[in-house]
Order: C-alpha cells, then structure tokens, then sequence
C-alpha cells in the first residue's frame, strides 16, 4: 500500500462554477483519488475554497453582504455542490482559515530570513471614485490593438495581447464604471523568483513524466522574454492575510495583505492542518519529509492557466523557504472545455453551470461524458448532442441494458438467486480473456491518469459483456439447455459486481446501485479476474435494481440547448 496525497486547484468563492471549471481540476482528481482507494492506497485528497482577493470583496458587495459573510456562505454552497457530483474530498477547506493566515505569515517570514524577499516602490492605478487601488482586471477601456472595447488592464480577451492599464485608452473601473484614475505610488513585498531560476530549471527539468503541456508552459514562463520575473505578493486591500510578521505589520506595509496567488496554494498545506484538527490526523506525515512525507506521492490536478503558480511560483515559496516540506511530484494539467461554439466563462455568466447540471440529470451523467471527453491532449467541446449521444448510447444502452437484462431475466427464468447448473465453455474463457486483458489496460491508464483513454477501456468492458450475452444468447438456450442457461446468468451476474467496482472512480451512484442490487459488499479489486467472477455463489440472493440511466429525449436535448444557450440567468 502506497500513499497519496492529492489537490486540486482551489476555486474561487465567488459564484458557482460552471463545468469547465470541474472537469479541470476537481473531477478528474475525484477519480484519481476513488481508484488509488479502490486499489487499497492510502489517500489524502484535499480542496478548498480560494477566498481572499478582490473578487471576493467585490462579491460580496455585489450581494450586498460583509465579506466574511458572504465567503462563508459561498463556501457552504460550494461543498454542497461538490457532494451532488460525489467529489471525495478528504477535506474541503477554507483559504480564510486561522491556520493558513498563520502558515502565509510563517512562510512569508522565512523567505524574508532567506532573503527572498525586497520592498518595491511602484506606481498602481487608482480610482478617487472608488477609493482604491485597482488590480488590472478591474480597469476595462478600449484596447489600443484591435479597439475592442473592453479589454481589460492585464490582457484583452478580443487579441489576447497581454496589456498594462496605462495602455489602454479611455479606462474605466469596472467596480463603479469612474473614469477618474491616476497613478499613485505604493509600496509592496517582492518575491525573488529570479534568484531562485536556476533551482526551479533543475527541479523541472528533473520531472521527465510530466505531461507536455504542464512542462511546456513552465518552461516557457522560465525563459521567455527576460525569464522568471519577480513577482509581488502583497495587495493594497482589506480582506486577506495581513502582511505582518510575529503579529505585527512588516514595516510600511499596514493595511497591506498578501496577494491571493501567494497564499491560495499555501491553503494546501493549510487545509491538512485543517484536516488533522477536525479528524485527529496526523497532517505532517503528508507534508514534512521530516515526519514521513519523504514516502508520499503528491500528484496536483488543474487547469492550464493554474500551471505557472503551480510549477513555478508555489515552488518558489517551498524551496525559498529551506524547510523540509513536501514538493509535488506530478502535475496534471488540462485544457479548456469550451461551451456549445463559445466559451464557458464565470465572469461572463456563459454555459452551464454546475448547480444547473444537478438540477437537470444526476451526476453520473455529466461524471461521465466530462471525464470520457476531459480535454488533456487538447480543448475539448461541450454539446447538447454529444452529451445526449454519449449518455444513451454508453450509459443506458450498454451498461444500463446489460444490468436489466441479465437480472430481469434470471428473476423470470430462475428467481432472485445466482442459479446453479452448467459449466463455462469457451465463449465464457474467452470473454474472460478479453475482460482481463482491458482491464490491466484500464489500470495502466487509470495508473497513469490517462483519463479519455481509461474511460474508452472501460466502456470497452462494458460492450465485452454485452456481445458476449447477444452471441451467447441465454434466453435462447434456456428453451433447450436451461442449466447451460444458468451458467451464463451466473457468469454476468458477477459480471455486474466486477462492473461496479470497476466504474466505480467514473460513476459511484450507478456503481452503489449495482452493488446493492447484487446484495453484497464486497468492493474488492478483481485482480484474480476468474476467481472475482465467482464471487457471487450459487444461492445468493439478488434484487433487480431501479433502471440505472434512463434515456435522454429529442425534446428534453431541444429544451436545455435552448434554455442554456449562453448566459446564465
């Protein structure tokens, strides 16, 4: 047995995501974290709610709440949602959290010993409006490149040229629309990241298994332009860690609070303290390889954009640090799902979202044609046709009919027992044959979080049992041969077992259904494939179960594409 530790990008508090959001972090680690366990791993899976930064603020204005409120709302809400999609969370924590304003202010402290970290004096844009500084996302204008005319401060999303606000012309704050704004100065805390170039280089370029698209992105953070560029890890704003050191302010910096990105990913470490104070865990055996972590895998999940905090800037703050803590070991990263020939897009209120999507099916519905569709080798797109073609096809008419058939079936013709009589043949060695062999396959896949490809082995398990029973055709041989009949039964009958431990980390509801319909408990891995498949004793009771997917209709399709067609209510 092996330990795991697991994360997933934390989401932002403001607003329920939609489901390019989870099928980029959260669900894919949610299936990763299901198998290790399924194999008998020891598992630490870990998320959290990103709760600090102006987002946060502007949130909470907007709902008309104190920002403390609000967050603690929000996070509630986000936990809700996570359970409905069975997200197995070991903890889902908080970034406001006592024990990550501690653990910020420790490593903020000890990069500064390590000299780490300087005092720059810049010029920032500020509203008299509003009276605040403003980060570049929330100063809008009209982009000197293309004219598109609300590009915001940091990027226009018309050319994607990356941009400052003194670019832009005519801008305008997007908290209260004023056109008064000026540069100021301010004063703020520098993280060295270039004193710290080289190490990273080595660190990543050790990660020789990295997916391309992690290692690309890092690479090219590295050393485009003038390579890693120091980076600003304090904010002029009221919600967030205070930058303070010992309980007092670092001087100059009152009523400063640590940038988001540098705190947010500390949340992780955090959230095991959490964890272990809730539970009575031991949190260092999963973080200090001075307490065991030095045994622990630490694998990360996360969409594309999340890539340059997590390779290079998180890390930064670690080795920076010259304390014993955990490094991850692997990143898997993943493309954007976009939406119906556009764009999912929280900000813009564009696709569907995810306490829409359990309003409409159960989870193992979008589980399953998120994760058979995640987009790891490129962007991936979300329709209303695929997704109604995927759900009837894969989970109703293959999965779906094997478990009807067999066991509606075997309670006409022989009760609600796995029936006696009869020997396996040939046809039976060879569908064991085939099952063992995508099985191993689907391990190795699982194993590697080759996610589209596991999915593909899997359905392919599932048909192996649906040809098997169309050519074998028991309903048939029962007329003629009815304990040859019974063998058959007997064989997918257990069959059903294998399939619910297996689709398990993919569909945990329908897997629940199958193993209680089968009457039994027993989710062990089948690893002795023909020995699993006679699990299930002659005698055994069964039930048939309630039909595990239904179709999705014409009607039904038409409807939600239309109801959804690109903005949120």
């Amino acid at each position: 047995m092996a330990r795991h530790l697991i994360t997933s990008a934390i989401p932002y508090i403001n607003g329920i995501k939609h489901l390019g959001n989870l099928v980029g972090s959260q669900l894919p680690a949610d299936l990763y974290a299901r198998y290790l366990r399924a194999r008998g791993h020891e598992v630490l899976f870990l998320c959290a709610t990103d709760e600090h930064g102006t987002p946060a603020e502007l949130a909470a204005a907007k709902a008309g709440k104190p920002v403390a409120e609000y967050c603690a709302e929000m996070h509630a809400v986000q936990a809700e949602i996570a359970r409905g999609f069975r997200l197995s969370f070991d903890h889902f924590g908080r970034s406001s959290s006592a024990q990550n304003r501690a653990l910020t202010q420790s490593f903020a402290k000890r990069l500064a010993e390590q000299g780490l970290i300087r005092e720059v004096v810049e010029k920032q844009m500020y509203s008299v409006a509003d009276g605040r500084f403003l980060p570049d996302r929330y100063i809008e204008g009209t982009c000197p490149n293309c004219g598109f005319e609300s590009a915001r401060g940091d990027q226009c999303d018309n050319c994607t040229k990356q941009l400052d606000p003194v670019d832009l012309i005519n801008p305008r704050s997007t908290v209260s629309g004023s056109t008064e704004l000026e540069l100021r100065e301010t004063k703020h805390l520098y993280l060295r990241q270039s004193d710290m170039r080289a190490q990273l280089q080595d660190w990543i370029d050790s990660k020789a298994d990295w997916p391309v698209l992690t290692t690309s992105i890092a690479k090219k953070w590295l050393n485009d332009g003038d390579g890693l560029q120091d980076r600003g890890i304090t904010r002029d704003l009221q919600w967030g860690v205070p930058a303070q050191f010992d309980g007092a302010p670092w001087q100059g910096m009152d009523g400063k609070v640590f940038y988001v990105w540098f705190d947010a990913p500390i949340e992780y470490i955090a959230c095991a303290q959490e964890w272990a104070e809730a539970t009575g865990g031991d949190w260092q055996r999963w973080w200090r390889t001075d307490a065991g972590a030095q045994d622990v895998t630490y694998t990360q999940f996360m969409g594309k954009d999340n890539v340059p905090f997590h390779t290079l800037s998180f890390p930064a703050t670690i080795l920076g640090s010259a304390e014993p803590w955990k490094l991850v070991d692997y990143i898997k990263s993943f493309n954007y799902l976009n939406y119906d020939g556009g764009q999912f897009s929280t900000s813009r209120g564009r696709g569907v979202f995810m306490d829409q999507a359990l309003s409409l099916l159960p989870a193992d519905y979008w589980r399953w044609w998120l994760l058979s569709h995640a987009p790891e080798s490129s962007d991936a797109e979300f329709t209303w046709e695929n997704f109604q073609q995927s759900a009837n096809k894969d989970l109703a008419d293959v999965l779906g009919n094997l478990v009807s058939r067999v066991t509606k079936f075997c309670r006409s013709k022989f009760g609600e027992t796995v029936p006696e009589g009869g020997t396996w043949g040939a046809a039976e060695d060879a569908l064991i044959a085939e099952v063992e062999t995508r099985l191993r396959a689907y391990e190795a896949y699982m194993e590697a979080m080759e996610v589209r490809k596991a999915a593909i082995e899997l359905r392919s398990i599932w048909v192996a049992g649906n040809e098997y029973l169309q050519a074998a055709a028991p309903w048939t041989v029962v007329k003629t041969d009815p304990a040859q009949a019974a063998a058959m039964i007997r064989l997918a009958l257990n069959l059903i077992r294998v399939y619910a431990v297996i689709s398990q980390p993919f569909i945990p509801d329908a897997a629940a259904s199958m193993m209680a319909g089968m009457k039994t408990d027993d989710w062990s891995w089948p690893n002795d494939l023909r020995a699993a498949l006679g699990a299930l004793p002659v005698g055994h009771v069964f039930e048939v179960p309630e039909v595990l997917f239904r179709k999705i209709t014409d009607e039904e399709r038409a409807e939600w594409q239309a109801r959804f067609a690109g903005v949120r209510d």
